[in-house]
């Protein structure tokens, strides 16, 4: 039997992530920051800033417990994909977008580095990424995708045939593949988890059980007292709609998984999957696999993409459609692990802005700022921005306050139930797109991805 939900596979395997949950606000207080998200970009903020100002009074407000939401669920790619990067190149140049990737690239080394300063053991592999095309149209964006990374410093990515593919994962149907050192195998939850720990050994103050029902200039509002603190800052990614006045700020997005029983060796010889790489692929409704630290292999993509009225899962329960769905993904890329039993499946969300670019903003005069937005690319996007809204909170002028991301604003999503018709029309139309070059073998995007790229924002 498949164990749908119960938060995500991460959180049953993780033997520390069933202690009591940590107190709740219990009465009014006072902070000079107040986070608001108990995750890795509110986790990641508190810790740099008392790392960097010891004497500082931080205090983190997590409705449910620190990993429930994205942070916990997601598919542990510890990599150096930013959302938005190509807009804001756009936007601000060439040279600027260039900072950021740069930025993103030492990111990865950071967050390696400062796990195991910390002590923290997160199953941390660093096998790089492998981005597969299985199709002719898949080749062609792969070849733009691997000239367009190059173009922003990544020389020491490699674009692979097919038989060099097969050498590094036998993945079936391959016909090419680009591979970047910059990325991690992690446990996701055992990351957020030791952080959060690490985080209490500096004196940050985390109460979880608390949600947070409003966020006003220099307080944060509960149902069991207010925090008062010139800094406000807002780092709930997926989970933004529910503040009050957030509903349209952010998409939450459901992304879902599913976890294989381990495999034995041979499966392993078969495969190919040797060093343990990250897994992606350049399909329009992409999908992300990584082989875990108990060799099973953990897979995910999009099934329902947008719950109406932006409503978040229940703990992490998905549909069976969508569990289906992704057992036959699994089988296609390798056949030899058809009728291999699915031990997990669960969903998570994930915060999109109207535009698909991620940001760190803070304002000045009214003390409120906030991270996030990473559009499933938040594992390592979170630390940056973290160390961001650090610089930011601290009044300095620094290399990562001139980013490009730093205080871009977009607009909101469309009221419903003109959301809810848009995002399942536009993955509809992805997911056609997909079938269509899959059978007809056209070198070329189809019309119909290009269109819902454009109505979606993406490009």
């Amino acid at each position: 039997m498949t164990i749908n939900g119960g938060i995500s596979f991460w959180y049953a395997t993780d033997t520390t992530a069933h202690q009591p949950p940590r107190a709740p606000l219990t009465t009014d207080a006072t902070a000079d920051v107040v986070i608001v998200g108990g995750g890795y970009t509110g986790l990641w903020t508190a810790y740099y800033l008392k790392r960097t100002a010891p004497d500082l009074r931080v205090t983190v407000l997590e409705q449910k417990f620190c990993g429930y939401g994205a942070s916990g669920r997601n598919g542990g790619w510890l990599y150096n994909g930013i959302a938005g990067r190509d807009r804001y190149a756009e936007l601000h140049g060439h040279e600027a977008a260039l900072r950021l990737q740069h930025a993103m690239n030492d990111t990865v080394t950071e967050v390696i580095d400062t796990a195991a300063k910390e002590g923290i053991d997160a199953d941390i592999h660093r096998g790089g990424v492998l981005e597969v095309a299985r199709t002719p149209a898949q080749l062609t964006r792969l070849k733009a995708f691997h000239a367009a990374e190059l173009s922003f410093g990544e020389t020491d990515r490699e674009l692979h045939d097919a038989t060099a593919t097969r050498n590094r994962i036998d993945i079936a149907d391959a016909v090419g593949s680009s591979w970047t050192p910059h990325g991690a195998r992690i446990h996701p939850l055992k990351l957020l988890r030791g952080l959060a720990t690490a985080c209490e050994r500096l004196g940050v103050v985390i109460h979880e059980s608390t949600p947070v029902t409003e966020l006003a200039p220099r307080r944060a509002v509960t149902p069991y007292g207010t925090v008062r603190a010139p800094y406000v800052l807002r780092c709930t990614e997926g989970f933004t709609a529910s503040l009050k006045g957030h509903r349209r700020t952010w998409l939450p997005m459901n992304s879902s998984m599913i976890v294989t029983t381990p495999l034995p060796p041979s499966v392993w010889a078969q495969l190919n999957w040797t060093d343990a790489p990250l897994l992606g692929d350049m399909a329009h409704a992409y999908m992300y696999a990584q082989r875990t630290a108990d060799d099973r292999i953990a897979i995910g993509g999009r099934g329902v993409p947008y719950r109406f009225g932006s409503r978040t899962d229940n703990d992490g329960r998905t549909q069976q459609s969508t569990i289906t769905a992704l057992t036959e993904l699994l089988h296609s890329f390798f056949p030899v692990l058809t009728g291999t039993e699915i031990t997990h499946a669960w969903s998570g969300v994930l915060g999109v802005p109207r535009d698909w670019c991620a940001t760190v903003t803070l304002d000045a005069t009214t003390g409120l700022g906030w991270a996030g937005g990473y559009v499933g690319s938040g594992v390592a996007t979170a630390n940056l921005a973290a160390r961001t809204l650090r610089d930011l909170v601290l009044g300095e002028s620094t290399p990562l306050t001139a980013l490009p991301w730093v205080h871009h604003r977009v607009r909101r999503w469309e009221p419903e139930p003109f959301r809810w018709l848009g995002v399942h029309a536009l993955y509809a139309a992805y997911r056609e797109a997909d079938r269509h070059e899959t059978t007809t073998h056209t070198p070329t995007t189809t019309p119909l991805a290009r269109l819902a790229n454009r109505i979606s924002g993406r490009s």
